[in-house]
């Protein structure tokens, strides 16, 4: 009972509040503006992979109809340099696809750093002891420095590992 009543107590000198993970990161137009330009640029280089894919079609069925009349030793050439080249123009969309997925990662990173230090100065401007997480991905996003208990946890882990 007295376990209860100091909690209790000890409780009334916190506030704390909770945010919706989801909601912030759906309505955040910031966020919506990014993944508006990034749909645009998506869309753009989908439009590149159709238009090489079908020209580089168009080449490969012409080869195709060429062939027949071609020497054999010189029909495997020209279609090994057709695949050659096939497979250098898919390499290269493939590195601009994971070039622009790299730098939606980059910015994505940046706009929930941004979110993550507005929760922390609005906790701090508005007398907050914990901010807390909720929706997917919950956790502690603020808490004030004097209920932070990272160092102590992690020296004595790094103390136990190095044992």
């Amino acid at each position: 009972m007295a376990f209860v009543v100091i909690t209790a107590l000890s409780c009334q000198d916190s506030k704390i509040g909770f945010i919706d993970n989801q909601k912030i990161m759906t309505d955040y137009q910031e966020k919506k503006d990014l993944e508006a330009k990034f749909q645009i640029k998506v869309d753009a280089l989908t439009k590149k992979r159709d238009s090489i894919s079908q020209s580089f079609q168009m080449r490969a069925q012409s080869f195709q109809a060429k062939a027949q009349s071609l020497p054999s030793a010189q029909a495997e050439q020209e279609y090994a340099q057709l695949q050659q080249e096939g497979q250098f123009i898919g390499q290269q969309l493939q590195q601009e696809e994971q070039k622009l997925q790299g730098q939606n990662q980059t910015e994505m990173d940046s706009i929930i750093s941004k979110v993550k230090k507005e929760i922390k100065a609005y906790g701090k401007t508005n007398g907050y002891t914990f901010i807390l997480g909720g929706g997917d991905g919950g956790g502690v996003l603020y808490g004030a420095e004097a209920k932070d208990v990272t160092t102590p946890i992690l020296k004595a882990l790094n103390d136990k590992y190095q044992k």
